[in-house]
């Protein structure tokens, strides 16, 4: 393999290893939403948590496929604000979406072919969660979250302990 060939590579896992930490972070968000959502989005919410659990199992796979080590789900995660209420849980299924197409436009990026495809496809189910949530959209989903705040992965922060907001 040539040095380009081995930094794309390089590249490509390390893409694949932020989406899988991204979607640990937001199912574990998710579980999060589900508890405080209202009845009238509940199935919303499970549904995009479901996908989101697909998502992560299929980049565990990815991830094995090119010969990494998947990266382990955090025991618990902080979230960026107290989710205490139903409007609060919308507010972090959306914030969890948009943290989410920043990571995969990243992936989009530095992955070829089908891998390429599937990220452009997951960043485009993200955007589409994300305005569902919160009834705005970006020209450009997934490169508006990266102009300013310093969160982890998907608007969640890893915590040292599972005490986490819930």
């Amino acid at each position: 393999m040539s040095e380009g060939t081995e930094q794309a590579a390089a590249a490509e896992l390390s893409a694949l290893q932020g989406a899988l930490a991204a979607e640990h972070a937001t199912v574990y968000g998710y579980g999060v939403v589900g508890g405080r959502i209202g009845e009238r989005r509940r199935a919303e919410a499970r549904a995009a948590y479901d996908a989101h659990r697909a998502r992560r199992d299929a980049l565990v796979r990815a991830v094995r496929d090119l010969g990494g080590s998947p990266v382990a789900a955090s025991a618990g995660y902080a979230l960026p604000f107290p989710v205490q209420d139903g409007t609060a849980a919308v507010r972090l299924a959306a914030r969890l979406e948009e943290r989410l197409a920043g990571v995969y436009a990243d992936l989009v990026r530095a992955a070829t072919g089908a891998r390429r495809a599937d990220a452009a496809g997951a960043l485009r189910e993200a955007a589409v969660r994300a305005v569902r949530w919160s009834g705005q959209s970006v020209a450009f989903p997934g490169l508006a979250e990266r102009s300013g705040e310093q969160t982890g992965a998907a608007g969640t922060t890893p915590s040292a302990t599972a005490s986490a907001t819930r």
